[in-house]
Order: C-alpha cells, then sequence, then structure tokens
C-alpha cells in the first residue's frame, strides 16, 4: 500500500460479494471486506467462503483491500486467521486490538510485507496504545468510536472520545506511522458525515471509515484544504520565498518556520485533491 496514505476506507460485508466490485468502483481509497460486524454470526462460514473465491480471482485490486477479521476473543478467529494464510492479505484489519502480541499473531499468518491496522475499541487498547504502535508491521491505527462508547457507557457527545482520539493520534505520530483512521459516522448524511470527519482532524486524523459509498465524497470534502486556507498557503509561501531574514510579518501575524510547515502542507493536500479530480 504505496504512495499517499489513504484517506476512505469502505466497509463491504464479507457475505455480499455481488457488493465488492461495486466498492472498489467507489472511488474510496481502500475497501473492507467485512467478517466482523456485518456479518451475523450463522453467515461467517459463507461470508469466508465468498471472500477467498474472490480474493483468488482478483488480481491488483487486491493491493486496495483489508480485510476485517473477528477479534480473538471469538469463536471465530482462528478460522479467520486460517482464511488469512489461504488468501494472503496486504493488509487486515484487527478489532478490539489491546496488546502488541496480538498484532504479532495476526502477522505470523501473513506473508512477510503484509501489515495489521489496528483497531482500538476499548479502554484497555487506549491504555496499550504505545506498545500498539510502535509494534512491527503496523500500517496505521483507527478508532472504533462506536465499540469504545459502549465498552465506556458513555454518549455520543461524551469528551472521553475526543479524549481516547487524541491519544490515538498522538501515539501514531510518536510511533511515526500516518495520521490515524476516524470511526464510522452511521448517519448517511453528507454534511453530518463532512462535520465528523472535520472534528476528527482537528483532533489528529487523517482518514475516516465509510459504510456507504455516498460517505466517500463527504469524507474527501472535509478532508480538502478550503478557498480560504488555499489562499492563506500561497500568501505565506510567496512571501517566505522573497524574505531572506528568517521571519516576517503577514496579515498582522508574525510567519516563522512552524507556520510554514503548516503552508506546505495545506499546498500538498490542495495539490493531492486537484490530482484525485483530474480524469
Amino acid at each position: 500500500m504505496s504512495g499517499d496514505p489513504p484517506q476512505t476506507y469502505l466497509f463491504v460485508p464479507g457475505n455480499r460479494p455481488e457488493r465488492f466490485a461495486k466498492a472498489l468502483a467507489s472511488g474510496a481509497d481502500r475497501v473492507i471486506l467485512d467478517l466482523e460486524d456485518a456479518v451475523a454470526p450463522g453467515d461467517k462460514a459463507a461470508a469466508r467462503d465468498a471472500v477467498v473465491q474472490w480474493m483468488t480471482g482478483a488480481g491488483e485490486a487486491q493491493g486496495k483491500v483489508l480485510i476485517r477479521i473477528n477479534d480473538d476473543a471469538t469463536p471465530w478467529h482462528l478460522d479467520d486467521l486460517a482464511l488469512m494464510r489461504a488468501v494472503q492479505p496486504a493488509c487486515v484489519m484487527l478489532p478490539k486490538c489491546e496488546t502488541a502480541a496480538q498484532v504479532a499473531a495476526v502477522l505470523a499468518s501473513l506473508a512477510i510485507n503484509a501489515t495489521v491496522l489496528p483497531l482500538i475499541e476499548t479502554a484497555r487498547g487506549v491504555m496499550g496504545l504505545p506498545g500498539i504502535a510502535a509494534a512491527p508491521g503496523v500500517a496505521c491505527l483507527a478508532f472504533g468510536s462506536l465499540d469504545y462508547m459502549v465498552d465506556l457507557n458513555i454518549p455520543a457527545d461524551s469528551l472521553a472520545l475526543d479524549f481516547a482520539a487524541s491519544q490515538i493520534a498522538i501515539a501514531s505520530r510518536a510511533a511515526g506511522l500516518n495520521s490515524p483512521v476516524a470511526g464510522v459516522t452511521p448517519a448517511l448524511d453528507a454534511a453530518q458525515v463532512s462535520a465528523d470527519m472535520r472534528h476528527a482532524r482537528s483532533l489528529g486524523f487523517g482518514a475516516k471509515m465509510c459504510i456507504h459509498p455516498a460517505q466517500v465524497a463527504a469524507v474527501r470534502a472535509a478532508l480538502a484544504p478550503s478557498a480560504e486556507e488555499r489562499a492563506w498557503a500561497q500568501r505565506v509561501l510567496q512571501a517566505w520565498q522573497a524574505c531572506s531574514t528568517g521571519a516576517l510579518q503577514l496579515d498582522g501575524k508574525m510567519i516563522d518556520r512552524p507556520v510554514v510547515l503548516k503552508a506546505e502542507r495545506i499546498a500538498a493536500q490542495a495539490a493531492r485533491t486537484d490530482s484525485s479530480l483530474t480524469p
């Protein structure tokens, strides 16, 4: 999984193979074939069969696909690991991750260059973040915010969610990982999806999980720099390039190297956004 970090991760139930191609055509950066929450207990075996059959003929499309397995406290975990050994996905999403040992156990079933994307969904997962983030083979971290609300018995507007999200972002940065992936928005309303992504972005997140193709564009829109941000970044960079003193004033504010770095990141994100819109 090379190139720019993915911004959108779209779930598709593992027992709905007729939707796999549609998910890949949705424009999402990554597609997650889900063996966990989207699949009822009685359908787990059928989902594994569908995934192995599709992956066998997926070709280059496999590079965009993750598989979310069931966590190691469930009766389906070992069967899921057997499936991973058979299909060898590029990345596996591990729910309810709480230790680096759990990451290593999944990696043992994968090819040498494969990665694991741990889902932080419990208080123990948050407490174990330094070890999880630093574990070999971690692609990046993701916040399973809905399950975290259940684990702590908190409402959707609890500040405890922001605290956990901040810890995930800090641990990601400290370990040199890409920005983490925000949890899903149950509502399909584009405005709500964008608002949730903007809030997650303010906490240090750079991507989001989606449960419907219609959410993909809303996430991208929230992550794209606004016209005001683009204009500000351009003014800062132009002024900095013309300055030889190492600091200057612009719009009544001091501009120094950290501000320039922020402007460079905005300009790079704007270029990436424009490139993704080019046919």
